[in-house]
This record gives structure tokens, sequence and C-alpha cells, in this order.
């Protein structure tokens, strides 16, 4: 991956945005591939699982503030972040959960919180009703794990044969203009956070990813991850007893409040809270308070000890 001071890297000519990320890197090779994550402090494991455009860089914030008490695992997907970026590669949901699912395997972690936004949440849910006897709480920031038409015009854009990838790869188009739509407030968003975003998808074939995933939104019973996503809308009742925390930026205008409204149907009981000024990016528009309705849920419902 260039860094962000090299010439013609796609993000600001200067590395400011590592400071923000002062976290050491670990790999392992999974189906093949590197993946990257990080592992910071100890405890009863949260999972924190990243969406599009998105990598572990989304979670710094989380990260810094509960690694006291808890062990923070942070991976990015194949194709994202400091993982690998194959070009011939089935960026699929189904491929996606078996990842990481057998990244929580070998790591041996119980007594899981998932921790999820964006595409994270599909991917997420899909590894706990996989492996449910691992997971015991679940966190959820504006997501989706079933099926919806409700498809914006600038995504659906994006998936047009020639055009789309011109823009997603060519010009960046797709992560530049999350910096401004994915927040309900852009200016908190510094040069050096503008920077650490972009600062992996900074090449035409280190955008693959993010491609693959626009396209991978199945909108028909054809769509290749149709089926999968289908199969975690059907397990998703079967998760309602478990402690859930749904944390919303109301000003989300692709997992808007009619998505919130569909968990809460799936997930009665689990605690609400509608974050009025906040946009796509909670952790981005609303850091502070969405740490600590985070940090007050895990205290409320804490699991029991074991192996983390």
């Amino acid at each position: 991956m260039a860094s962000a001071s090299e010439p013609g890297a796609d993000s600001a000519p200067n590395d400011d945005w590592l400071s923000l990320y002062p976290f050491p890197s670990h790999f392992t090779e999974i189906g093949g591939q590197r993946m990257h994550y990080l592992d910071e402090g100890a405890g009863p494991p949260l999972l924190l699982v990243h969406g599009n455009p998105t990598w572990s860089f989304h979670w710094r914030a989380l990260i810094l503030a509960l690694r006291s008490r808890n062990r923070m695992v942070a991976p990015d997907h194949i194709g994202c972040g400091l993982s690998d970026k194959p070009q011939d590669y089935p960026y699929r949901l189904e491929r996606h959960i078996q990842n990481l699912c057998e990244l929580v395997e070998r790591l041996d972690l119980r007594n899981i919180t998932l921790v999820a936004q964006d595409w994270g949440g599909a991917i997420g849910l899909g590894a706990v009703l996989r492996l449910r006897e691992r997971f015991n709480r679940l966190v959820l920031f504006n997501t989706g794990a079933f099926r919806s038409n409700r498809m914006p015009l600038r995504i659906r854009v994006c998936r047009v044969p020639v055009l789309g990838p011109l823009a997603v790869r060519g010009c960046n188009a797709f992560a530049r203009a999350a910096l401004r739509m994915a927040v309900a407030n852009p200016k908190r968003l510094s040069s050096a956070i503008r920077a650490g975003i972009l600062a992996p998808y900074d090449a035409w074939d280190h955008r693959i990813a993010i491609q693959r995933f626009v396209e991978d939104i199945p909108t028909s019973p054809n769509h290749p991850s149709y089926q999968t996503l289908l199969d975690i809308e059907q397990g998703l009742p079967s998760l309602a007893t478990l402690p859930t925390l749904l944390v919303w930026g109301m000003q989300d205008w692709c997992f808007t409040p009619h998505f919130l409204e569909r968990f809460i149907d799936f997930f009665p009981v689990a605690e609400v809270h509608r974050l009025a000024a906040a946009g796509h990016w909670v952790m981005e528009d609303a850091p502070e308070q969405a740490i600590a309705i985070v940090r007050e849920f895990l205290e409320r419902n804490s699991p029991p000890t074991g192996n983390c």
C-alpha cells in the first residue's frame, strides 16, 4: 500500500493519520490471503466488523476507549484496509463470512460481543449464526442483514457496467463521496481523518473490494449472494434473546431509520438509541456519545467469565 505521503497517493499529502491509528498490526493467512487485524487489550472480546468503504481505522476511538477492559479485535476484510487485495477473488458475502469465522476460531474467541456497521452487520451476524456458542451480545450501528429493495440512486449508479468501475476504481468516487455523504457533519472529519479513511484505497487495484461490495448487494433471487442474505434474515429471530444494542444515526440516507425499525422487528427487546445529529458513520459524527452508550451497555450486560 502506498503511504499517504507518497506522490500520487489518493489522500492528504502527509501521514498525520498514523497518529490516530497507534496500533501494532497483526496478520494471518486465511484462504490463501493475508488478513490484517488489530488485537488490543484483554478481557471479554469485542469483534469489530467494518463495512464499505471503511476499514479497521473506523473503530480507532472505540478501541482506545475500551481496550483497558476488553479485548478489541478489528479485522480488515480481504480486499480492504491493510489486508491483501487480490484481483481474482470471490468477493461475496459468503466468503467474507467464512473468513470472519475462520479468524474467530483461529483466535479462539469466546464470550464475544459483535460490534458491526454497514455491511459488517450482514457479515458479522452471518458469523454469529454459524458460531452461535461463541457470541453473547450484539452491538449494531447503521447496518442491514436482510433483503431490501431500498437502494439509493447514488449506489445504483456505481453498479452500472463500465461507468461504475471507472467512477469507483478510477476516480475513487465512492470513498471520496463517503467523506461528505456518510457523515451529517463533514467538518468533523479533519484532513488527517480523511487521509486515514482513504489511505488503503490509493490505486485502481486497491479499490477492487469497494467495487465488489457495491456489486454484491443482492437485488433479486438470481444474485449469487441472495440466498446467503436470506439465510441470515431467516436466522435473525434465533438471536432475539441475546442482549442487543442498536445505535442509529438518524440522518443516514443509506441505512435509513427504516432499517432500524426492521431490526427492532427482529429484536423487539433491544436497547435502542436514535442519534438525531448523526449520519451513517456514527463513530465519526458522534464518537464520544457512541462510546458512552456502548460502555454503559457492556457494563449492564456483562458476560460470564471464560476464555477470551
